[in-house]
Parts: structure tokens; C-alpha cells; sequence
């Protein structure tokens, strides 16, 4: 049940009409957790009873953390929960990679060996609810928030159907406490969610899966596309990776909005930043703050010297490579986007040294550089993420680089153009201050008609078959 197509609108309008038609908060949110495990066993029944046992499990190991137990008590249900959780992403997502990767090391040095490996069908979205389960045990052995004691809302917050498949990653002090408010009907939330969650189906429908007919040919065979076309379609993931993803996020706080929840921005203009640690903190808001406050912080984070400093960046940064999905090639992107971060920290330092070379790239002309370097740099470190292999990503990078001739673009060059233009305008959108109070002053009509011009057009450009979300495999 993808959520551009229709049968979600219909189970969106259905669950909506049967929440505010109860008056009790206690029957709203089983009401919620009964509808969000019926989507995810939409995709599949037997994944779905694992995620229930899993968030269960969750459950009775918070409730555990929120006893009267000694410290070291307390902290051994707590590393056992993380070891637990870890365990179980490990497994289901991690096993074939694993086994290959020691097949791959042994046939390297020339010992051949045949492993039996069976295909382990990981749970949609189970990096996703992993890292907030961990979020929820961390926070209760810190005494930051108490334990739930309801299993409802405690399932609700894991698995709450906006959220569940791709995010964006929530915390358990930021959602919980909105479960037990009680909600009214407030048209002018109604009328934002809905502005939202169209804004995010024209991403994708319009933009993101426009771009895929660019990004996907080339990336299938680069040897067979000239140079021109290798740089339009890595420019052309680039952008459909933001608006597949930033597109999935609006649609999920969209229809949050809808059943009277907040969930927290996911992006903020990110193709707009002016350094790699400026992308980190505009991209993927909920998995960036995760990995700073639980993994990078604890190791030691900016505290001690530099090279502390970049060692605990390029842990960081690694592990957030091979969160995203069970291959080298994320690692190594994982591991550049490190490097990227520890090279911006000491260009910064030396920049603070000289007050000539810090206005230089203060300004207009340096500002304009730094953002020139740093939207190529993107587009060049996106091609691993999106090549299905390091020779794939070498052909790839090595036409671009190396001028040849070959195969154009598949669509006309103006089409390109006119979907990258769109996400400019995003971009200006958002980075524009009153734009919120700008909106309000718009008549009701004109914004009705809005709506539907905005529809009409993403069903218009949408591509005959539609793609699912990029982030759903991770």
C-alpha cells in the first residue's frame, strides 16, 4: 500500500473519519495501532507479526530500565536491549552481506568455499524503528523520559503508519507525550497536513520519478552513455534522491497533521548548504541529530584533539553508511562523507586563522564557490550510493571525467531543465523567512484551486509506472 496510490488514499480517509468520529484519546490510539499494523501487513502479514513481538519486547525491556534496579543492574538491561535490537537488524538485514563479504575475503587469498546461505526477508522500514526503539531504551536508562506503561501508545509510537515504512526516525520525548492529548478537529491543522502531503506527492510523482527515467538507464550501463549524459544523470539522482525522500517525509507529516500528531522537519533545503557539515544538518535532520546524539557524542565527539575529533567523525559517518543498506559501496560513502566532514573542520580552522582568507569566503564570489564545491561534491559522492557496484561507480565517475562520446539522454534535455527548476524554487521557497505568513494571507479559494493544480500537474508528469521509495530498502 504505497502511499501514491489510491487503495492508501481510501485507508487514509477511512481510519480519518473513524478517528474523529470517537471522543476517547485510549480508543483513538488502538484505533491507530490496529490501522498502522493492517498497512504494514498489507505489504506482508508474517513481518508484521515480527515487528508486534519485536516492539513488545521493547516494551518490557523499557519497563525493566524504569525499576527500582541498581546501577549496574539497570545498565546490563540496557546493553543487553541495544545488543538485542542491534542483534535482530544484524540478522535480518546484514546476513547475506556478512556471508558474502567472508566468501568475497577467502576467494581473494584463494580458498574457495561454498556457503548455503538462505534469503532472510528483513522487516520494510527496520533501520527506521530499530534506531527509535534504541532512542526510547537510551532515554529511560538516562532518566530523560519514564518508561510507557501502556503497550498501546508504546506500539503507536513505533509503529504509527505515517512514520513506520521510512521515517522520518522519531523520538520517543517528542512523540509519546502528544498520544494521551486529547485532539480536536482543527481545519486549519486539516488544511496544512493536506498542503504538506501534496507538496510531497508532487516530489515524487512529478519530480522524483521523472528524474529516475534520466538517473536509471545510466546507471544501468554507463559504458554505453557519452559524458554529458553520465553528468545529467548523475545531476539527475541527485535531485530524485531529495525529492523521492524529502517528497516521502512531507506526505508522512502531511498525513500526520491529518490525526492532530507533529512530527519534526526531516529536511530543510539541504542543495542549498555551503559545506558538507551545512548538507549534514539540512539532510535526513532525524537520522543526523540520531547519529550525533547517540553514537558520535558517546564516543567522544568534539572534545580532545583533532584527530579524536576525525576518528569519531569517520566512525560516525561509516556506521551511517552501512545503515543505509547492506553493501561496500555504502560503507565507502559512508566513509568519504567522514573524510568530507574532517576536511571542512580543518579548513574552518585554518580559515579562522587568517581574517583576510575568512572574508574572502565571506563573500558574495566565495559564498558562491563554496556552494558550487559543495553541490559537485554531492553529485559526485551520490554515484556510489546509487551504483549497484564499484565497477558500475568507477565506469560511471570514469566517463564523466574522461570525455567520450556515446548515447544521449533518453528524454528531451528541456524536460530536465524545466524538473530542475521546480526544485530550485522549492529550495528558494523554503529558505525564504515569511514565507508562512505569505501563505496565511492567501484567500481560501485560491488555495483550494492551488491544491488541485498541484494534483493535477503531478498526475500529468507522473511516469506511467510508479517507483517505490528509495528509502524503503534501508
Amino acid at each position: 500500500m504505497s502511499f501514491c496510490s489510491q487503495s492508501f488514499l481510501v485507508f487514509v480517509v477511512v481510519v480519518l473519519a473513524a478517528y474523529w468520529s470517537i471522543a476517547s484519546t485510549r480508543i483513538r490510539t488502538i484505533l491507530l495501532v490496529v490501522a498502522s499494523f493492517w498497512f504494514y501487513a498489507s505489504w506482508n502479514v508474517r513481518l508484521a507479526a515480527i515487528v508486534l513481538g519485536w516492539s513488545t519486547l521493547d516494551f518490557a525491556l523499557g519497563l525493566a530500565l524504569d525499576a527500582p534496579h541498581r546501577g549496574r543492574a539497570k545498565r546490563g538491561v540496557l546493553i543487553g536491549g541495544i545488543v538485542l535490537n542491534l542483534g535482530l537488524l544484524g540478522y535480518f538485514k546484514y546476513t547475506g552481506f556478512l556471508i558474502d563479504s567472508i566468501a568475497g575475503a577467502l576467494a581473494a587469498i584463494g580458498l574457495e568455499r561454498s556457503f548455503a546461505t538462505a534469503s532472510v526477508l528483513a522487516p520494510i522500514g527496520i533501520s527506521f524503528f530499530t534506531f527509535e526503539a534504541i532512542n526510547y531504551l537510551v532515554d529511560v536508562h538516562k532518566g530523560k523520559i519514564r518508561a510507557e506503561r501502556n503497550i498501546f501508545s508504546f506500539l503507536l509510537f513505533i509503529s504509527f503508519f505515517p512514520h513506520l515504512i521510512a521515517g522520518p526516525i522519531v523520538r520517543a520525548g517528542d512523540f509519546i507525550p502528544q498520544i494521551g492529548r486529547y485532539k480536536r478537529r482543527d481545519w486549519s491543522r486539516i488544511r496544512l497536513g493536506c498542503e504538506i502531503f501534496l507538496i510531497g506527492l508532487f516530489k515524487k510523482l512529478a519530480i522524483a520519478d521523472r528524474m529516475a527515467t534520466f538517473a536509471d538507464p545510466a546507471f544501468a550501463s554507463p559504458d554505453r552513455f557519452g559524458s554529458k549524459a553520465l553528468w545529467i544523470a548523475a545531476i539527475a539522482y541527485a535531485v530524485q534522491i531529495y525529492c523521492d525522500f524529502s517528497g516521502y517525509t512531507d506526505m508522512a507529516i502531511g498525513c500526520a497533521h491529518l490525526f492532530g500528531f507533529k512530527l519534526k522537519p526531516n529536511f530543510n533545503a539541504p542543495y542549498a548548504s555551503l559545506s558538507i557539515a551545512e548538507f549534514w544538518r539540512r539532510w535526513h535532520i532525524s537520522l543526523s541529530t540520531w547519529l550525533r546524539d547517540y553514537l558520535f557524542i558517546p564516543l567522544g565527539g568534539s572534545r580532545g584533539s583533532f584527530f579524536k575529533t576525525a576518528r569519531n567523525l569517520t566512525i560516525t559517518m561509516t556506521l551511517g553508511g552501512l545503515w543505509h543498506g547492506a553493501s561496500w559501496t555504502f560503507v565507502v560513502w559512508g566513509v568519504v562523507h567522514g573524510l568530507l566532514l574532517v576536511a571542512h573542520r580543518g579548513v574552518r580552522a585554518f580559515r579562522s586563522r587568517f581574517v583576510g582568507i575568512d572574508r574572502a569566503f565571506a563573500s558574495l564570489p566565495g559564498i558562491v564557490l563554496c556552494w558550487l564545491l559543495t553541490i559537485l561534491t554531492l553529485t559526485i559522492t551520490w554515484i556510489p550510493f546509487r551504483a549497484p557496484s564499484f565497477s558500475n561507480a568507477i565506469g560511471f565517475l570514469g566517463g564523466m571525467f574522461v570525455p567520450r562520446a556515446g548515447r544521449g539522454v533518453p528524454l528531451p534535455v528541456d524536460r530536465f531543465a524545466i524538473l530542475l527548476a521546480f526544485v530550485l524554487i522549492e529550495h528558494a521557497f523554503r529558505v525564504w523567512k515569511p514565507r508562512r505568513a505569505t501563505v496565511d494571507r492567501i484567500p481560501a479559494a485560491a488555495v483550494g484551486f492551488g491544491y488541485a493544480a498541484l494534483l493535477s500537474i503531478a498526475l500529468l508528469l507522473a511516469p506511467s509506472e510508479t517507483k517505490a521509495f528509495i528509502y524503503f530498502q534501508f
